[in-house]
């Protein structure tokens, strides 16, 4: 028998945790059950195709938010080509409404909802060995005469009881490993399914110590951890912590989402003692109107988030990347404003803007009268408007989230940002401002190269401010040779500012005497101008912006490990002075 659990990723770099822990956790038929992974970048037909010539005898597919959709395509027409084959599907987006999935899709079979390796188990042993569906529970399925019959839920399991699904790395090179080592929530979010299991368990630490060495062994480039909210429980995350500092390869990064007001001073002095880049984490803020954050559920001081947020933030060594959700109760537009600039304030590396979900099951859909709620009739159910945000603010904080990724999440435009936000009331004022000069020019709808970004800020900054034109043109450029060693001078930076008989004395000097360039030892200065890059500013741009002449040499084979900005160090007759 072939039994195959299809998986439709958002991207390639994407694994399917859930499919390889329901492979897993059957070993003894581990031969029959096979994977297949896609993204939902690809062509429906294509998938079509090539489920058809694998020939399953019962397909499954994995279902969340962001690809419920696709999925549904796919099982309408994997209906007509394949009949005959059970089609089963499990995941949060079908858990919580199953009777009405299976009414709207007359293809399926069953529904697994909740955890699924017990239910996954006991599925593979009724079709290999026969049995009856009316004992396994965990599943909504078609009876003989096609009624629809729901079994109760199934109890939560151990998670300790969960094989480890990663060993040969080659199915996994070049995409983003996940890991879990708790399930459930401690939280009651009011627009979250997590909240729904509130049986909060770990799994086995010496497991765990085990498995992270694995990665660590494979020098895996990232792993994210799928935990809720990883740090709930102080010693279990203690733990871990000291295990990567104690054992790290100097390669690998792991992912955590964390609450940040649970943070407690023994937990950050060991956050302070970690090689940069050794952890990222996320955090949910969400919002910072007060009686939002009541209303939803949620607990979060938001005093103490920003306080922790700065103290990691001096550290300089971890990534933390903050969320913001737009239309959540009692938030209006101003509202909003607010949150985003007492966020945006924190100066985190990441500051995700995204729209409110309405997931079924969720306390949020039961309030949706009360709060004027309306979301979009398919996945992902995102907001259209509420009572305090019309669908006129939703489409102008469209633009912001636009602007925020661009420009702000890239990382690209950091030092010129920076100084025309100056310019603004507030930072937000600047985004919605970036936002209404895209749609006014017509750019907004186009895919832009990047150097065509930085001509279009320069022209807004131009606009807003030109009394200091001749600054933001020289930040866009420190900006640009921050990031891009580009051997091809941008438009906006105009001529070169270091004549060529310069560079070529500079270069001369630096390959004998290497007093910029330490460690370059074995390069010759044909190597070395490749490198790196050399600059001159009539402003300090990398300081106050202050009017004043200064050579930057622009190091690109030594990068900051969290922003991958280039190391730059200022070019004089006295002592060098590193910048950053």
């Amino acid at each position: 028998m072939n039994i195959l659990l299809t998986a439709i990723n958002a991207k390639y770099i994407h694994s399917n945790l859930a499919v390889y822990s329901l492979r897993a956790y059957v070993p003894e038929y581990r031969e029959e059950i096979q994977i297949a992974e896609y993204t939902i970048n690809q062509q429906v037909d294509n998938i079509l195709m090539d489920l058809y010539r694998k020939k399953p005898d019962i397909l499954c597919f994995s279902c969340y938010i962001w690809n419920l959709d696709y999925v549904e395509q796919l099982v309408r027409e994997a209906g007509k080509i394949l009949p005959g084959v059970p089609i089963w599907i499990g995941g949060p987006e079908v858990s919580y409404d199953s009777p009405a999935v299976l009414q709207r899709l007359p293809e399926v079979f069953g529904v697994m909802k909740g955890e699924g390796e017990e239910t996954f188990r006991e599925l593979v042993h009724y079709y290999m060995e026969g049995g009856s569906l009316e004992k396994i529970d965990g599943i909504t399925y078609r009876g003989e005469k096609g009624q629809i019959l729901e079994n109760p839920w199934r109890p939560v399991m151990d998670l300790s009881k969960v094989p480890f699904v990663y060993h040969d790395m080659k199915d996994f090179q070049n995409k983003i490993v996940y890991y879990e080592t708790s399930r459930g929530c401690p939280f009651s979010c009011s627009y979250c399914l997590s909240s729904v299991d509130k049986c909060l368990r770990f799994r086995d630490l010496e497991l765990v110590k085990k498995e992270l060495q694995f990665f660590l062994d494979e020098k895996v480039p990232q792993v994210k951890f799928v935990d809720r909210t990883f740090n709930c429980k102080h010693g279990h995350a203690m733990e871990i912590w000291r295990y990567l500092i104690e054992h790290d390869n100097g390669i690998t990064n792991f992912h955590f989402e964390v609450s940040a007001d649970l943070l407690n001073e023994e937990e950050l002095s060991l956050i302070s003692q970690m090689r940069p880049g050794l952890i990222q984490l996320e955090i949910g803020v969400q919002s910072t109107n007060a009686r939002t954050i009541r209303e939803i559920r949620r607990t979060m001081k938001f005093e103490e988030v920003a306080r922790i947020v700065r103290q990691i933030n001096a550290y300089g060594n971890v990534h933390q990347h903050l969320d913001l959700i737009a239309g959540l109760p009692y938030e209006d537009y101003e509202s909003f404003r607010s949150s985003f600039n007492d966020v945006y304030a924190l100066a985190p590396e990441q500051l995700q803007l995204g729209f409110l979900k309405v997931l079924k099951g969720s306390y949020m859909e039961e309030q949706k009268e009360q709060y004027g709620l309306v979301y979009k009739s398919r996945p992902p159910y995102e907001v259209l408007y509420t009572k305090w945000l019309p669908y006129s603010d939703v489409l102008r904080l469209k633009r912001v989230e636009e602007m925020v990724e661009v420009y702000y999440n890239s990382r690209q435009f950091s030092y010129t940002l920076g100084a025309l936000e100056k310019a603004f009331p507030d930072s937000f004022s600047m985004y919605e401002q970036l936002g209404a000069y895209y749609d006014e020019e017509g750019q907004t709808f186009l895919s832009h190269a990047r150097v065509t970004r930085y001509e279009i800020l320069y022209a807004f900054a131009k606009r807003i401010d030109p009394e200091r034109e001749e600054l933001y043109r020289e930040l866009l450029i420190f900006d640009f040779y921050l990031r891009e060693n580009a051997k091809s001078r941008p438009a906006f930076a105009g001529e070169e500012t270091v004549k060529k008989e310069e560079q070529q004395q500079f270069y001369d000097e630096e390959a004998k005497a290497h007093k910029y360039l330490v460690g370059y030892e074995k390069w010759d200065k044909r190597q070395l101008r490749k490198m790196t890059h050399i600059e001159r500013f009539g402003y300090r741009v990398t300081e106050d912006a202050a009017r004043g002449e200064t050579v930057l040499l622009f190091d690109y084979q030594n990068r900051n490990p969290l922003n991958y900005e280039a190391r730059v160090v200022e070019v004089c007759e006295m002592e060098e002075e590193t910048v950053f």
